[in-house]
């Protein structure tokens, strides 16, 4: 009974090995009237079954304002970054947080939170 527990329990923490995806840094860029936003994101990629599938913009107030699917495991890119262009910022919005996602957590894990100038 006891070897069943403890295989379950190690089956289940290498699930989860990979953890949240983490944005460790952003980058935003006014361009005419929108934003391009480059975000760096870490996380453990497993394959297709857990990987970093989606990053996005946040305003102040929780709307998603932008988001950039990824559509593949970045398993020997790690950290990897990517951009998204044409994100329109609603008037007054100063302040805008990263967050990534991952194909078993959801989002969470780090974010970054930037300054609009």
């Amino acid at each position: 009974m006891r070897f069943h527990l403890a295989l379950a329990i190690a089956c289940l923490a290498g699930a989860a090995h990979a953890g949240q995806a983490d944005v460790i840094d952003a980058t935003a860029r006014k361009s005419g009237d929108s934003w391009t936003f480059s975000a760096t994101v870490s996380h453990a990629d497993e394959g297709w079954e857990h990987y970093a599938d989606a990053w996005r913009v946040l305003g102040p107030d929780g709307t998603e304002l932008g988001i950039r699917i990824l559509h593949h495991p970045h398993e020997t890119e790690q950290p990897f970054t990517r951009s998204l262009s044409g994100v329109t910022i609603p008037e007054g919005v100063t302040e805008v947080t990263i967050e990534a996602r991952d194909s078993v957590h959801g989002w969470g894990g780090a974010t970054v939170s930037l300054t609009l100038e």
